[in-house]
């Protein structure tokens, strides 16, 4: 696998505790479910192309892809 970029996101208390149980609802860690929701956003907005082997451009598993 691919080594994924590390950085320093910055966020309020608030908005923290509503992705931490966003995350847990969705069964995912915070740091999970960020990505999630970036690369939803980046494919919405037609900035990341689609999916390649089961993989998107984020190097994270589909929910299709997964349950196979």
């Amino acid at each position: 696998m691919a080594e994924k970029k590390k950085f320093l996101l910055r966020i309020s208390d608030n908005l923290y505790a509503a992705l931490e149980k966003w995350a847990a609802d969705e069964l995912r860690s915070v740091n999970a479910q960020v990505e999630y929701l970036l690369t939803e956003a980046a494919k919405k907005s037609g900035r990341l192309k689609s999916m390649v082997q089961g993989k998107d451009d984020a190097g994270t598993t589909s929910q299709n892809e997964a349950g196979k």
